[in-house]
């Protein structure tokens, strides 16, 4: 489970090291892929081949925790086929991000290109997280799903849904605007940033809705599953604060700052919706209610102390 939750934490920090390279218009700063520049590292002093090679940096120590991953979940007895296929899955993810960083730099950031690193990225991090709560799940045991099933359904095949249309029109706003570290000729969509944002908010105001209806649920549900109220309601303060900071970069012409900010939030919202999604199917064990105990001097003769 250590091995797991190390990988996730690093496709993370790839997550947003990427969006830092690209907000500080430091993507060319090693052009000649897979070399920096003329040499296989960055020369002292050129600070975007830096934060390029940093990034790289990052991405293979994540591949290696995701093979790694992998490897020992084929050898934790107990785990499940789920667990070992998103493993994989993760693992080719982060694998295919390297010729993937290459067509990017070839095609000179082309915006759509950009995009796909990002979301590709973000899919690795998704599956990374499931790895995490199955490993999990294998160590502490399997508390029953959420009932009704249908509300389980709804979440995965609506939920999840919203969420990725969330992150993919926060990506398409960003890339339509203004870039935000760099005030030369970068290549843009195309398209109006008023349209993108007009969709984007429209997404987020959906998406805002439909969380909130899954907070009844689960309310109604909190002494059962009390761990997986608690992590709605972390949830939601995240959902808060990154609107109220949309909104703030909107209006301050998008400082790249606020803007990594908004990625890093965005990941952690993709996170925790996957998170949330995985639990109300195959919840662990330490998210449940512990079983009351009752007194053995106060329990009647013939039942059980524990409830």
């Amino acid at each position: 489970m250590h091995v797991a939750a190390v990988a996730a934490l690093v496709m993370f920090l790839v997550v947003t090291s990427g969006a830092f390279v690209r907000l500080t218009a430091s993507g060319l700063g090693c052009d000649h892929w897979p070399r920096c520049g003329t040499a296989p590292f960055p020369t002292q002093g050129n600070q975007h081949a830096i934060i390029e090679f940093s990034n790289r940096m990052v991405a293979l120590v994540g591949i290696a925790l995701s093979l790694l991953a992998w490897l020992a979940s084929r050898k934790v007895a107990g785990l499940s086929r789920l667990a070992r296929r998103c493993a994989l899955g993760a693992f080719l993810g982060a694998v295919a991000q390297i010729p993937l960083g290459g067509v990017t730099i070839i095609l000179k950031l082309h915006p759509l290109a950009v995009m796909s690193h990002f979301l590709l990225a973000l899919v690795v991090l998704g599956l990374s997280v499931v790895v995490v709560i199955e490993a999990w799940s294998n160590a502490v045991g399997r508390a029953p799903a959420l009932d009704p099933a249908w509300a389980r359904h709804v979440v995965v095949w609506a939920g999840l849904p919203l969420a990725a249309a969330l992150v993919v029109t926060g990506a398409v706003s960003t890339a339509s605007g203004p870039h935000p570290g760099s005030a030369k000729g970068v290549e843009r969509l195309g398209v109006s940033i008023v349209d993108t944002v007009y969709v984007h908010v429209r997404v987020a105001a959906a998406f805002g809705i439909g969380f909130l209806l899954l907070g009844l649920f689960l309310w109604r549900s909190r002494f059962a599953l009390p761990g997986v109220f608690r992590l709605w309601c972390a949830a939601l303060a995240v959902l808060v604060a990154q609107m109220i900071l949309g909104e703030v970069q909107y209006r301050n012409a998008l400082p790249w700052g606020l803007v990594l900010l908004h990625v890093f939030l965005a990941a952690t919202i993709w996170s925790l919706s996957v998170v949330i999604a995985h639990v109300l199917w195959r919840p662990p064990a330490a998210l449940a209610a512990a079983p009351r105990i009752v007194p053995a001097a106060s329990a009647p003769v013939g039942h059980p102390v524990s409830e």
